[in-house]
């Protein structure tokens, strides 16, 4: 299908009665007269108005179709209780128990066996032709079987730049959303090895091209509601198949969420929102500000309310720590078998540089400014201040010295106007 799409004027945003009347063009309720209907949707990690679009469907389709249910594209992340995903979806308990009873809630399994089903595989013959050549092996591409339970399966969820695959949305609720580990960890250490400088803010990377072709193999129809979220509101909806919607929202993303800055910054105050309750996803904060910290210079984030580094993924970061790709890479047999996602998200946390003879050399320096204690932030090779002698408004105004605060850090880009070779789109 073509993509429908609604865009609010500049310093506007589109109404729930806007985003309802697309639905109503989108999905037609005789269409859906006795079909099964999945909605997968963000975990609380995402910016986004979703009980607009959640009511929006429900009302438009709920009544015709013969099951309308919810599943949480967790990818790892922990999952989430009934009362959270009530918040999520923005609608009450009572709510809940009442129009919403017949709405099964499900948390995606992404290290359970038995919650996955095969699609496929990409031969090595794939993976070397959509890596560039970077990578070239067999990869299983396994899914979340309830799908299949599903006459279709509806992707809602915002866009906005991503340190994995450039811009998220689209294909990405599916892998690693739904996906299994395989291709999850594929295309993870993919992404390290492109660097985050290299794959944020950019469109067709070679991730994207790995998920396109994943979500490809899911033999399921799929229609796919991409927002664009501007100070929390609805700045876009675009509606269409998941490559189709999230290629138009993708550009509003683009003109939306990436600040450009004249020149780099020998500090930068990134504050991570509480939606971020760990540094697997508070990491957000240097992805998105690693473009302006000048060379040699000090990423802080600060975050008082992270205690945990990953609750899933933390051994593997405790033995493996925070390092430049390149450290990995030239002592790939020491690390071939850990956690790829895990490595990948160390690499990004920690920033490009080199390793050589030995020694490595990172661009720039990592602090936490957290509830992480000082020994965990050493153990893993960050650097470590105390939250409390940290006043966020020290750092505020005084980008002329070389000084940037930003004060809810994770969802927009910052860019150097004139960006160096590191960090300049594929």
């Amino acid at each position: 299908m073509s993509t429908l799409s609604a865009i609010a004027p500049a310093g506007t945003h589109l109404s729930a009665d806007e985003a309802r009347a697309l639905i109503a063009q989108a999905c037609p309720a005789k269409d859906y007269r006795d079909k099964k209907v999945l909605l997968v949707v963000p975990d609380a990690t995402r910016t986004c108005p979703l009980g607009i679009l959640f009511t929006g469907l429900f009302d438009q389709i709920g009544g015709a179709a013969r099951a309308f249910d919810v599943i949480i594209a967790l990818g790892t992340h922990q999952p989430m209780s009934e009362e959270a995903i009530c918040e999520r979806l923005e609608i009450t308990l009572d709510e809940r128990r009442a129009k919403y009873a017949g709405v099964r809630f499900f948390n995606h399994e992404w290290d359970n066996p038995a919650a996955l089903r095969k699609v496929g595989h990409l031969t090595q013959d794939d993976t070397r032709e959509l890596t560039g050549g970077r990578l070239a092996m067999e990869v299983d591409v396994t899914v979340n079987a309830r799908v299949f339970d599903y006459d279709q399966v509806i992707i809602c969820g915002p866009v906005f730049p991503h340190e994995v695959v450039g811009f998220s949305g689209g294909n990405k609720y599916l892998f690693p959303g739904i996906g299994g580990p395989e291709v999850l960890n594929f295309f993870h250490w993919l992404g390290a090895v492109v660097t985050n400088p290299m794959i944020i803010g950019n469109k067709w990377t070679p991730v994207r091209r790995v998920v396109d072709r994943a979500g490809g193999l899911v033999p399921v129809s799929k229609l796919c509601l991409c927002m664009v979220v501007d100070r929390a509101q609805l700045a876009g909806l675009f509606i269409g198949s998941p490559e189709g919607a999230w290629d138009e929202a993708s550009e509003l993303s683009k003109r939306l969420h990436i600040t450009y800055k004249e020149r780099p910054f020998h500090t930068v105050l990134s504050c991570a929102p509480k939606m971020y309750d760990e540094i697997w996803v508070g990491g957000k904060c240097m992805y998105k500000l690693e473009p302006v910290v000048a060379d040699g210079g000090e990423l802080i984030i600060y975050a008082p309310h992270i205690h945990e580094i990953s609750l899933t993924h933390g051994d593997a970061i405790r033995r493996v720590g925070y390092h430049c790709s390149d450290y990995f890479v030239k002592q790939w047999d020491r690390f071939k078998n850990e956690s790829w996602s895990a490595m990948a998200h160390c690499t990004h946390v920690r920033g490009i540089g080199t390793y050589e003879n030995g020694v490595e050399k990172c661009r720039v320096r990592v602090t936490l400014a957290t509830g992480i204690p000082r020994e965990v932030c050493e153990q893993v090779n960050l650097g470590y201040r105390n939250p409390a002698t940290i006043n966020p408004e020290d750092y505020a105004n005084r980008e002329d010295e070389g000084i940037l605060l930003v004060p809810k850090a994770g969802e927009m880009l910052y860019h150097l106007r004139e960006r160096p070779a590191w960090a300049r789109e594929m």
